[in-house]
């Protein structure tokens, strides 16, 4: 396969994808983790913190503790992340930190106080619930770090998110929790964090179209500004929101979830329990109407199978590619190692029409060799028009991320060498950096190497 660059589809400004090109759907899909030389063998980190293949390098642009330009401190567990350019060689980093009350430090979330008025959230002492984002605003020619701030406060376990055509990130909150457990306000939200470039603050206010529930990640379609969201449950959806305005957002819409088109009981692509979806097939899909998707008994998803949607195993990471997204389903699959979706809109997405051209979905990829790919969680597409993956292994396996092929071959990438997970992997926009996060204690990378030389 020739890795000539491909040309990007580019959103708003400078902010642009490289896409995972149609012509792929022709393709035979490979043998489950089938694997490819990649990059090359992986080298030994002398500093213990990430193995690369010869001739790439990583640089720690920011972490935990770094006290940032508007007085506070860098957060912990650093997870979903994107990456906007600006002007000149400057790009903005807006990073989610997972962080809740049963994992947050006390001390850091007492210092964050002068920031109640613009919390969406506060404890009961006062304090800004603990969740939310960080911006770093980076200059990719010369490797400095411009500004670094706080730029949304208040939410709880901000897991993954997306960026939005017209230049903001969707931050998501990956917990569901009724109004007074955590605070005033009842949290299962998606929030919209605008791209500043410097440290300033408007009140958040949540997504309520987007609905409440596990929230993990999302993707925006630029040509419809349909919204597409993961689901971080055993027994999750996978939902579009169909907004009334392009761009806005908090101007109301509809939510929905995916079922088959043709059958009217929930269906399930798990393959557990005997359930066969079979890896490379396509499946129509139609799109089910949801109500009351504020969800005060956290009942959407069984609400939505009960009318025909589809059961996911804990959808995650998602990403969209040249008029298609992939999205991880982190323990999907007969030996439970994960799976990878994909899904083609409708030429007529979102409209009346669909219904004579469906959108279709496919298993990309399911693993059954735990070594090859496991459990995973953030994905982006490469420039080059790869699947970069973030693994997120719990029980002491090393964690890596995976490079996915368009014929589904795998190959290592990166081996992270601390106990943690790797988290918001994106590119700049000139395909030249892979930024990454090692969630605990937070680290953000700046990765670059020779990204020409890939073989089979």
């Amino acid at each position: 396969m020739s890795l000539t660059r491909r040309t990007f589809v580019a959103g708003a400004g400078t902010l642009a994808f490289a896409g995972l090109l149609n012509s792929f759907a022709s393709k035979s899909i490979a043998a489950n983790n089938h694997s490819v030389k990649g990059y090359g063998p992986l080298v030994t980190d002398p500093d213990g913190i990430l193995d690369l293949p010869n001739g790439f390098s990583y640089k720690i642009i920011s972490e935990m503790g770094d006290r940032m330009d508007d007085g506070y401190f860098v957060p912990d567990r650093a997870d979903g992340m994107g990456c906007f350019g600006l002007a000149g060689s400057q790009v903005a980093l807006v990073r989610n930190h997972e962080i809740g009350l049963d994992n947050h430090d006390p001390e850091m979330t007492k210092m964050q106080r002068g920031l109640q008025t613009v919390a969406f959230d506060e404890t009961s002492e006062g304090y800004p619930l603990p969740g939310g984002t960080t911006t770093i605003i980076y200059d990719t020619k010369t490797g400095e770090r411009i500004n670094e701030y706080r730029s949304l406060i208040g939410t709880l376990r901000n897991c993954a998110g997306g960026v939005t055509p017209w230049r903001s990130w969707i931050t998501c909150e990956e917990i569901v929790s009724p109004e007074g457990e955590f605070g005033s306000h009842s949290h299962g939200w998606a929030f919209e964090v605008p791209v500043l470039g410097g440290y300033r603050f408007s009140k958040p206010e949540p997504l309520r179209g987007l609905g409440r529930f596990n929230h993990e990640a999302a993707a925006v379609d630029p040509s419809t500004g349909i919204v597409y969201m993961t689901e971080d449950r055993p027994n999750s959806l996978f939902y579009r929101f169909i907004p009334e305005s392009y761009g806005q957002l908090n101007k109301g819409g509809k939510l929905q979830a995916l079922g088959f088109k043709g059958q009217e009981k929930g269906g399930d692509s798990r393959n557990w329990d005997g359930v066969t979806f079979k890896q490379g097939d396509w499946h129509e899909v139609r799109w089910i109407d949801l109500d009351d998707t504020d969800s005060p008994k956290d009942d959407l998803r069984l609400r939505g199978h009960e009318k025909g949607g589809v059961f996911f195993a804990r959808g995650e990471g998602i990403t969209w590619g040249d008029n298609e997204l992939y999205f991880c389903c982190t323990n999907g699959g007969v030996k439970g190692f994960g799976q990878i979706m994909r899904y083609q809109p409708s030429v007529n997405e979102g409209t009346i029409s669909e219904n004579d051209s469906p959108g279709r979905l496919q298993l990309f990829l399911e693993s059954d060799v735990r070594n090859s790919f496991s459990f995973g969680d953030n994905l982006t597409v490469a420039p080059f028009g790869h699947l970069i993956v973030c693994e997120d292994n719990y029980d002491n396996t090393d964690n890596f991320v995976r490079g996915v092929t368009p014929e589904g071959s795998l190959y290592p990438f990166a081996r992270l060498i601390v106990d943690s997970e790797t988290a918001g992997a994106c590119f700049s926009p000139d395909g030249s950096i892979l930024f990454i996060n090692i969630q605990s204690p937070t680290k953000t990378l700046a990765i670059t190497g020779p990204w020409d030389k890939f073989s089979v």
